[in-house]
């Protein structure tokens, strides 16, 4: 079954050359006020470790002081560089709405685990525990991973970002539709509270 669910992801990311989300439309991961004054869209892939970085610090702060006061609104947008980032994905979407942002966390948090397990089959069998440990059944787990034509629409979807928004590298952000390289906490507030007085 591991090796059907491995093969399948993998056809996907590899055979595509030109993949469109027009197909399936794939939601953005939004969290704080809809209508907030600043805008934070990150693109990050799950097999970044400055990624993992930004989740574990900064992010933090980002969300204490001004997501959950309403002053910004946070979209998460993955990145799709190598295969495992895509079914790191397809776990963390598989998940919900509601656990999504607790599943990419517990991905990043594991991150230097589950990069390094070796073999593909070994890679995902680690995405799986912790799709697991999420709170996910194994059925859930296998039927996201087998799931061919969502794999695609998330390539597409991914493509279509990445080219739109001139995304070359990770974490990318786009701030009130500019955009800026990682940083820390310090110089995100900087850039937030200048926002918020225009």
């Amino acid at each position: 079954m591991l090796r059907t669910l491995l093969s399948a992801a993998a056809a996907v990311l590899f055979s595509l050359s030109m993949a469109t989300a027009q197909d399936a439309e794939i939601a953005d991961m939004v969290l704080g006020d809809e209508n907030a004054k600043v805008e934070i869209i990150e693109y990050a892939s799950l097999t970044c470790p400055h990624c993992a970085t930004f989740h574990s610090g900064p992010l933090k702060e980002i969300k204490k002081n001004y997501i959950e006061t309403g002053k910004v609104k946070f979209i998460f947008r993955e990145v799709y560089f190598d295969r495992f980032g895509l079914w790191g994905s397809m776990i963390a979407r598989c998940a919900g709405p509601d656990r999504f942002q607790g599943m990419i966390d517990l991905i990043f948090k594991e991150q230097s685990l589950w990069t390094r397990a070796g073999e593909p089959a070994a890679i995902v069998e680690e995405l799986r525990k912790i799709g697991l440990k999420g709170g996910m059944s194994a059925e859930t787990l296998d039927a996201c991973l087998a799931d061919a034509d969502n794999a695609q629409a998330l390539v597409g979807w991914y493509q279509e970002n990445a080219e739109r928004d001139n995304v070359r590298s990770t974490p990318s952000f786009i701030i009130n539709g500019e955009p800026y390289s990682n940083m820390n906490y310090a110089d995100f507030s900087a850039i937030i509270e200048e926002k918020l007085a225009e």
